[in-house]
């Protein structure tokens, strides 16, 4: 078996893996990826294990996409609505619960200590958008918004900093930039493209969120094409839009970046989708350097998985590896193919 490059160290999880319970995927990952770990997720298991379908029902029933309490309401019908109308979401209280069994966990040294738990989040605006009729955006982003920040304030009451590493999920605001290169529909423009423009908008958002994270907790970002049926809503050209991004959120922030993870899907291990990495702007060897994960790793091939590490290595020195999105969907019995190419192709986390 070849070894990993000396510069490939660390696995990580972005955050739902497809087994029965937290317990279960505590035990699964430290045991299958010894030393490879920086932070463990709970799996976002049982309802949250499809990212944010769980989150549908916090919203009024007539503002929902594709509900028959919403499809007769006439087009601009804009509604007037109290925080009330969106319900408290449980992001917090899955967290905390899930934070218990990870310190159970550790106290049987299942979970190695120096190893973090690992909370995965979307921003509001993401969730308002996958949910909620167009017309409708505007006005409960910033209820929804409050919603999510009081499950952050949760978190952070109940997790010790020590202990706690955020992750926050761009799916769709990536497909957003995406649309605006004219490469999706409609659907993936967001309500605020001409008052702030998709950028700056996503960038505002980024900000006001990550501000409500202390400094001291580690913080990354996940890039995300979306995972329905196993296939993106759009295939990237390369890594040049995901790159973009990360730097313009590096610009934007004044707090550091702990690390960012951008897919690759499995038919790329040429340069040129990799070419773009020339240009992430890590801040090697400075007190802010982010620590780079590469979702290359895909089931039953770690002939390609060692391919797409050789295409990138050409441009960037060092990073970690990861799948392209969370395994929630992932079928069970390519679980243990996924976890063993991981092992096999990087070094223990430094």
């Amino acid at each position: 078996m070849p070894a990993p490059p000396p510069t490939v160290s660390g696995v990580h999880l972005v955050g739902s893996v497809p087994l029965s319970s937290t317990d279960a995927v505590f035990k699964k990952l430290t045991s299958t990826l010894p030393s490879r770990l920086h932070s463990i997720p709970d799996g976002e298991t049982g309802s949250r294990l499809n990212f944010i379908v769980w989150e549908r029902s916090r919203f009024p029933p007539k503002t929902l996409k594709y509900a028959n309490g919403g499809i007769n309401l006439p087009t601009g019908h804009s509604g007037e609505f109290s925080q009330d109308d969106v319900k408290p979401t449980d992001y917090g209280t899955a967290a905390v619960e899930s934070y218990r069994a990870f310190c159970e966990q550790r106290e049987k040294e299942v979970i190695p200590a120096g190893v973090r738990f690992q909370v995965s989040l979307p921003l509001p605006w993401a969730v308002v958008a996958g949910h909620v009729r167009s017309e409708f955006h505007a006005v409960l982003e910033p209820l929804y918004s409050k919603r999510l920040a009081d499950a952050l304030a949760t978190i952070l009451e109940n997790i010790p900093v020590a202990d706690l590493a955020i992750q926050l999920d761009l799916a769709r605001e990536t497909l957003a930039l995406e649309y605006e290169r004219g490469r999706l529909s409609e659907e993936f423009r967001p309500h605020f493209a001409d008052s702030e423009g998709i950028l700056q908008g996503m960038l505002a958002r980024i900000q006001r969120f990550a501000s409500l994270i202390p400094n001291n907790v580690p913080l990354g970002f996940h890039f995300c094409y979306g995972d329905r049926d196993h296939k993106h809503y759009v295939e990237p050209e390369d890594l040049g839009v995901a790159v973009g991004f990360v730097n313009a959120i590096r610009g934007a922030l004044k707090r550091r970046i702990s690390w960012v993870h951008i897919p690759v899907p499995k038919d790329r291990d040429d340069a040129a989708y990799s070419e773009p990495l020339r240009r992430l702007e890590l801040g090697v060897g400075s007190p802010d350097e982010m620590k780079l994960y590469l979702g290359l790793v895909h089931a039953n091939d770690e002939e390609g998985t060692r391919k797409r590490i050789e295409a990138a290595l050409s441009f960037v020195k060092g990073f970690g590896v990861a799948t392209e999105c969370g395994l929630g969907r992932t079928p069970v019995e390519e679980l243990d193919s996924i976890l063993s190419i991981s092992r096999e192709v990087s070094g223990p986390v430094h």
